[in-house]
């Protein structure tokens, strides 16, 4: 019994003397290491992609604009659906009406009892929660371990998953990107209530919801709105509505009316650059590298076009 104690004794100093070595091995300064920003002020303009105005949609208020770009690769009725609404004048008038703190911004009719009727936009439409594999041409795997999604990367500027085993692929709910809201039915939804994501990523509803496309720019705006007293964040008073002024698709507006954005490719080399950089990020400020990126940290830059 003597004898056990010594060993179980000498094991432990030992023990503590390779965590003290590994105390300090973490440590030890990190190198310096370029950084996001010094990436995308040395990407070439083959690196970039103009916003395609036909798929991008202007949500004017009285705070200022918000940018979308929608993703018909994924939604493609949902995105025809609401390029319809905001050529038909739907959106005009109505109001931002849900802020839920760490989860969502919501807009559409305020008025559940007398809501807004239809031109020719459809009521109804079959959920596009995921789509077939052949539907993502342009996806980038991302090499980091998923625990909702066998592959995980971007499509063409879109945080997306997919799974080769069911051939599905779909968009996550990563922050700023925007859903189309529904009841219980999976087609009850039809892209005249939207919302974006200002929380977590809450990617438990991936696959449940049909996420149309995110917010390049205007993102401030929707994530510092009063959170609503109510039920689910939303407002309990008219006049905390916020006015929608206009929802209109970019290609209808006049050329110097538009809002200009670049969008980094995220099939491009220097993409891949950056994704290494938020991976392992370097010192001096930095003391661990965390070796690991999640999809949703991953940033995809934007930037006015000159």
């Amino acid at each position: 019994m003597q004898a056990q104690k010594h060993i179980t004794l000498a094991t432990l100093v030992a023990a503590m003397a390779l965590a003290g070595m590994a105390h300090g091995a973490s440590a030890r300064p990190l190198p310096e290491k370029p950084t996001v920003g010094d990436i995308v002020k040395a990407s070439a303009p083959g690196d970039w992609r103009a916003l395609d105005p036909a798929n991008t949609l202007y949500m004017d208020t009285k705070m200022g604009r918000v940018v979308i770009e929608l993703a018909p690769a994924f939604a493609p009725r949902h995105a025809d659906n609401i390029k319809l609404m905001a050529r038909e004048q739907y959106f005009d008038g109505l109001a931002i009406i849900r802020s839920q703190d760490n989860w969502v911004v919501q807009w559409g009719d305020p008025d559940e009892k007398n809501p807004r009727p239809f031109k020719t936009a459809k009521a109804k439409l079959a959920g596009e929660f995921t789509v077939p594999l052949k539907n993502d041409r342009q996806f980038t795997r991302l090499p980091d371990r998923d625990g909702y999604a066998p592959q995980v990367g971007h499509s063409n500027g879109f945080p997306s998953a997919r799974n080769p085993k069911t051939g599905q692929a779909w968009l996550v709910h990563c922050y700023g990107m925007v859903g189309v809201g529904r009841d219980n039915e999976s087609d009850s939804g039809n892209g005249s209530s939207l919302y974006a994501v200002i929380g977590h990523a809450p990617r438990h509803l991936d696959r449940n919801i049909t996420v149309v496309g995110r917010v390049v720019s205007g993102m401030p705006l929707l994530s510092t709105l009063p959170r609503g007293a109510a039920a689910m964040g939303f407002y309990d008073k008219p006049e905390l509505h916020v006015p929608i002024i206009s929802v209109k698709v970019a290609a209808d507006v006049p050329e110097a009316e538009r809002s200009k954005f670049d969008i980094m490719r995220t099939d491009s080399a220097t993409y891949k650059k950056v994704l290494e950089a938020q991976r392992n990020r370097g010192g001096p400020w930095n003391k661990v590298a965390s070796g690991h990126l999640e999809l949703c940290n991953a940033p995809i830059p934007v930037r006015e076009a000159k």
